[in-house]
């Protein structure tokens, strides 16, 4: 993990790799580049001339724009970085935090191999400096664990290991004996640091992640962190009647587990209960997923994972509320074993369901999970998943979707999201697609009407929510793994879609924001 400090030492004479600037659009069509705040004394050093230098070399301060160039006779560092942060603020209005993070990740994926870097970007309060901190530690995230030794010894032998991440920030203009932002950092630090925990989740094979492997990487987190875990392995299931998880789990030599995670605290007044979908590699079982579709489908898990890495953030922060996650696992494959479109599965709500589509699975693992969960009487319940195709063909691959049997809870989780910066939509829940659903045979199948099929998933689940519980449904189905080039501080691969916007939902509830 990357090492961050909050200095006050000037640029000029600071010893790094880089010094890492802001620059903007200015406003209207003959506004020019615009060089941040907190880059005076690099600008100075330029004679008042860096934005025209930049200009020359064709920066235009668009966001996540990269320029180099070489750094001004008396400068410790060799090199100045501006990144750019897009338009300039309107009067009286700063650069907003997904702004400043966005700039932070850029930056710090683009000094990959460095030892040291110095961000000089705007920092107007301990919000900004966290923001930065954040940015800095996601975009310098690298996922290198099977990387051949060949790449290794050939690295090694070129004096450096050239992707190794940015190895230490130093974020001037930071207040380090400032109470409000030592929080920050501390803040950015864990949340970081969880979700990249998240990432490496998601991108780790099926081969080396199935549901028991999984199970034992959140037992030993529990443990260092004084999280209490409960781990159903597939006799515990069998015996407590978890038929949905133990349905979909059944064609796999690696059998299924349901893991329990509770932080406690002794001032918490509210309690929130995180249910994560944890398919560890879905096929889509006897209903084959077809050739182009199962590529990247060890992603099916990320919802788990986020849940995971909330509570675990949860407990390292220490707020003042009750979070229990529970990852519902399951490896989803076809064999002789396995659960076939037709059958029909008795959940642990007693709730049968026909399993029209052996694809249709997370919905499945969820109910199961949603209605354990709902047994404990938590104020709320909010599970993720990487759900439907469906959702991303609605919001497309960054965006994730928002139900709810609460339209102000649905509402508050969508600000919530927008705050941390993680793009969200509220989606309905349309009553009048619920009778798709109805099977001849069992109380509900597990699939209803082809249009809409987001929106129908969400209205499974809603069946085995608890009476009179407040929940909430997050499909992160695009934008929890990105197949494209890396952008901002999100990379390619696992993404930890969701984590941000849980643990700021646990902070707001301990605050008492929410009710």
């Amino acid at each position: 993990m990357t090492a961050l400090t909050l200095s006050t030492a000037a640029a000029t004479g600071l010893r790094a790799d880089a010094i890492v600037v802001g620059v903007a659009k200015g406003a209207g069509s003959k506004g020019g580049l615009v060089v941040a705040p907190g880059a005076e004394a690099v600008d100075k050093a330029y004679d008042g001339k860096l934005a025209s230098v930049l200009e020359t070399l064709g920066a235009s301060g668009g966001e996540g724009e990269v320029t180099k160039l070489p750094a001004p006779s008396g400068f410790k560092a060799p090199v100045v970085v501006a990144v750019g942060l897009g338009e300039v603020p309107e009067k009286d209005e700063t650069y907003g935090t997904d702004a400043l993070r966005r700039a932070a990740g850029a930056a710090a994926r683009a000094l990959t191999g460095s030892k040291k870097a110095a961000f000089a970007l705007p920092v107007e309060d301990a919000e900004d400096a966290g923001a930065l901190a954040e940015g800095a530690l996601l975009g310098a995230y690298s996922f290198d664990a099977y990387k051949g030794l060949a790449d290794a010894k050939s690295a090694k032998k070129n004096g450096k290991d050239a992707k190794a991440p940015l190895a230490e920030v130093a974020l001037l203009g930071g207040k380090p004996r400032d109470k409000a932002y030592k929080a920050a950092v501390e803040r950015a630090v864990a949340v970081a640091e969880e979700l990249n925990r998240a990432r490496d989740l998601v991108n780790t094979p099926p081969n080396d992640l199935n549901p028991e492997a999984f199970a034992a990487v959140a037992q030993a987190a529990a443990k260092e962190h004084g999280i209490k875990v409960q781990v159903l392995d597939e006799k515990a299931l069998t015996k407590g009647g978890f038929g949905g998880i133990l349905g979909v789990g059944v064609g796999s030599e690696a059998p299924p587990r349901l893991v329990k995670l509770s932080y406690t605290s002794s001032k918490a007044k509210k309690h929130l209960a995180f249910v994560g979908k944890g398919i560890t590699y879905d096929s889509g079982g006897i209903s084959l997923k077809p050739a182009g579709h199962n590529e990247t489908m060890k992603c099916d898990m990320a919802g788990a994972a986020a849940v995971f890495a909330a509570v675990v953030a949860a407990a390292r922060l220490g707020l003042e509320v009750n979070v229990t996650g529970w990852l519902a696992l399951a490896e989803n494959m076809p064999s002789g074993s396995a659960t076939r479109p037709g059958d029909v599965l008795r959940m642990y709500s007693g709730k049968t369901v026909e399993v029209l589509n052996t694809d249709a699975e997370g919905r499945l693992v969820l109910a199961d999970a949603i209605a354990k969960a709902s047994e404990d009487q938590p104020d709320a319940i909010v599970d993720v998943a990487t759900l439907t195709g469906a959702m991303m063909m609605a919001l497309g691959n960054r965006t994730f979707g928002i139900m709810a049997n609460d339209d102000a809870f649905r509402t508050s989780i969508h600000e919530i999201a927008e705050e941390v910066g993680e793009p969200s939509w509220p989606m309905p829940l349309p009553a009048d697609l619920r009778k798709g659903m109805d099977s001849p045979t069992a109380d509900i199948a597990n699939m209803g009407e082809r249009m809409g099929g987001g929106l129908v998933a969400g209205l499974f689940l809603k069946e085995f929510v608890g009476e009179g519980i407040t929940w909430a449904h997050l499909d992160i189905a695009g934008p929890a793994f990105h197949e494209g080039a890396p952008y901002g501080y999100t990379p390619k691969g696992g993404t930890g879609s969701a984590v941000r916007t849980l643990v700021r939902l646990a902070e707001h509830t301990a605050s008492g924001d929410l009710g």
